[in-house]
């Protein structure tokens, strides 16, 4: 398994002021596909910049295709609410390891 990153940037700069009701529910299913992940045993962190700028999901896949897959499935990003950017990655320092 390798590791991988992928950021997602809102749609627009005052996303968090201004979502809609059906953008609020897309980012609970973005939230909900996150926990999947985490459960299968695939994600090993994600969270937002509390400024709104950015998101990262750091997680592990066996190759760039299943990467991509996983990112693209995201409903923030299947949906196009966000932009995404996948890049490869390595965990070299992380709490409790």
């Amino acid at each position: 398994m390798e590791e991988f990153v992928y950021l997602i940037r809102p749609n627009r700069s005052n996303f968090i002021e201004t979502m809609t009701q059906e953008e609020a529910n897309l980012m609970d299913d973005h939230f909900q596909y996150l926990k999947d992940l985490l459960a299968e045993e695939k994600l090993i962190m994600a969270g937002p910049c509390l400024d709104g700028a950015f998101g990262i999901c750091v997680f592990k896949s066996d190759s760039w295709e299943n990467a991509e897959a996983i990112m693209n499935h995201d409903p923030a990003v299947s949906n196009g609410i966000m932009t995404s950017e996948l890049h490869k990655y390595r965990v070299s320092l992380i709490q409790g390891k």
